[in-house]
Order: C-alpha cells, then structure tokens, then sequence
C-alpha cells in the first residue's frame, strides 16, 4: 500500500489517495478532487510506479465529497474500473438531478431557519457553485457497511461512519502487522471534521458522528489512514480528542444561550466562530446547529420556532459549573 499525496486548495489540506497494485490487481481508495493540476500529480504518481489509468481495477471512495471522488469518472473511463461507494452518497456521486435537488433544497430549507443573511447566501451560493466541476461521472457499485473485500493479501471490512457525510465509511484492514484504518474525513489528524453543514442529508449529525468516533476509540487501531494530511499514530487518542471538543463545544453553546438569550442559529454561530467567509458560512451555522439539535434532544435547550433558548434551570447548572471550573482552575 502507498499513500499518494496530492494538491487541495481546501483548509483540511493536502488530499490523500491509497494505491494497493501488484501484479493481479490495482486497487484505489479515493482519487482526489480533479482540479487543474491533480490529474497530472496523480498521473505522474502513477508512472513513477509504471502504471496508467488504464490499470485501475477498482476503486473504494469514502464519501461523496468533490475532493474525494473528482477523478473516479475520468479514471473509469478509461479503465471501466468499478467503483464502490456507500448506498446513502452513490445517487450524489453519480450527479443524480433529483439527489442533488433535494440537496440544495434542503440547503436553502437551513439557511432560512438558521437565520443565515441574504448576503452571506449570496456569497455562500457562488463558492459552491464554483466548486463544481465537469469531469466525468462514475457509474457506482454500492455497499450499506459490513462488507469484506480481498484486496491484494489483504482485506478491506467496511465500516460505516455517518456524521460528516451521510454515506461516509471507514476500511478497516492490517498493514505490516498492524490494526489499520482508512478514516476517510471521520479522522483528521488536524482539523475536526465538519458536522452538519458538509452534508445537510444527515439526520442528528453530532449523534451520529459521536458514535463513529466511539467506535475508533473502541478499536484501538494502531494507525489511522486519513482523507488528508499525515497518518495518525495514535488514533483512539485522535479520536477522544475530537470527543472532548464537541463536549467543551456544547458548553460553549450553552453558554452562548445564558448570555444572549433565545437567539437563532446564525447567532450561536457567530459567537462561536466570528464573521465566516467562503464555505465555512455554510459549515460554521451548520455546526452550530448539530450542536443545539443534540442539545435539544438532550433536553438541555427548547426550541421556539427558528429559535433556542435554555432549559429551566440549565442556567443554575452552568454557573453552578462555572463555578467549580473556577475553583478548580484557582
């Protein structure tokens, strides 16, 4: 197995795409976002190592996102590789109308309850717009989590991640005698994955992506695979890490609440996160509200129509807590 770095202008950083090829077989998980220039990186990649496009058996895509999955179609194309992907993102991957439809759809559904200004979705509604691209689209072989793929010597065992993606899947495998796992964007050895407004398909977003974490905890890997950057050595750690955010993150919106009173999700998120340009005044709302609907469920905080306000008697709670992080501190 090598890992294939190649170029992202997105903030999580370089994208990673995994190559398995020996004699029999050439396999892939993820292709890179088929922007100008990574074609080139990956077809570069792939000559060093005596190999074209046209090699490619089969490909394993974590998820459906544009950096991800760019370059499925065009290496299909050429190589009528089959390409796997999860049953919830395959009519995204495919560039289904309906599913993408329904996609923005529910998009402008949350920027109107949310309280997102017009200008922000203006501005919001071009960066995405400008994201697409024309490479070819992949026909898809879909899998719903649990499958077992031999891969060269070794086997792939899907896991599903749902949480920053509704199809989003992990792979677990061994490399070099070690408990691996190809995360995809549910581990990032840098950024914490983005819950709610990467894909506002998922229903309950921060349950669902607390569970996928759990489940990492849970395993202990001995090595992490990410979607972008470095491997990650430690990945149960990485994983309790980014568990501990999203609790510090809840007290952080409850407290948010205390000071402002009922307010909307625009506003939690602007105290969270400050004014946001570019994608991330899609991901800094859709964040904010993962947040208050987990809280909601919780019981901690009612909703009013757009907008959230404590529970009775959560506000003696925090400054009861407040009051213990301090003695605590001092």
């Amino acid at each position: 197995m090598e890992r294939l770095s190649l170029s992202n202008s997105a903030f999580e950083g370089d994208n990673n795409t995994y190559l398995f090829a020996d004699e029999r077989e050439v396999t892939m998980i993820d292709t890179g976002d088929g922007m100008p220039g990574t074609r080139e990186q990956l077809e570069s990649a792939f000559a060093e190592r005596g190999l074209t496009f046209a090699d490619v058996d089969r490909i394993f895509l974590t998820h459906w996102h544009g950096d991800h999955t760019g370059l499925a179609g065009e290496i299909q194309s050429e190589s009528g590789a089959e390409v796997y992907v999860h049953e919830s993102d395959a009519p995204l991957v495919e560039d289904d109308e309906d599913a993408w439809a329904a996609m923005h759809d529910r998009q402008e559904q949350y920027f109107e309850e949310w309280g997102m200004p017009e200008a922000k979705r203006e501005v919001l509604r071009e960066r995405m717009a400008g994201s697409e691209t024309s490479n070819a689209t992949p026909t898809v072989t879909t899998f719903e989590g649990g499958e077992t793929f031999s891969v060269g010597d070794r086997d792939l065992e899907v896991v599903h991640a749902s949480g920053h993606a509704a199809g989003l899947s992990m792979f677990e495998t061994t490399i070099d005698g070690e408990d691996a796992v190809f995360s995809g964007d549910a581990l990032l050895p840098v950024y914490t994955p983005n819950v709610g407004g990467a894909d506002v398909r998922v229903d309950h977003p921060l349950e669902k992506y607390l569970r996928a974490l759990q489940r990492i905890v849970d395993a202990d890997y001995d090595r992490a695979w990410p979607g972008h950057r470095d491997p990650i050595a430690e990945p149960a750690a990485r994983a309790q890490h980014i568990i501990d955010h999203h609790e510090e993150r809840s007290w952080r919106v409850l407290d948010a609440l205390d000071r402002k009173g009922p307010c909307n999700t625009w506003t939690v998120s602007d105290d969270l996160f400050g004014d946001l340009e570019s994608i991330h005044i899609l991901h800094g709302p859709g964040e904010s509200y993962a947040h208050l609907e987990h809280l909601e469920r919780a019981g901690t905080v009612v909703r009013e129509g757009d907008e959230y306000r404590l529970a009775d008697g959560v506000a003696d709670e925090l400054a009861a807590a407040d009051e213990e992080r301090w003695e605590l501190e001092y």
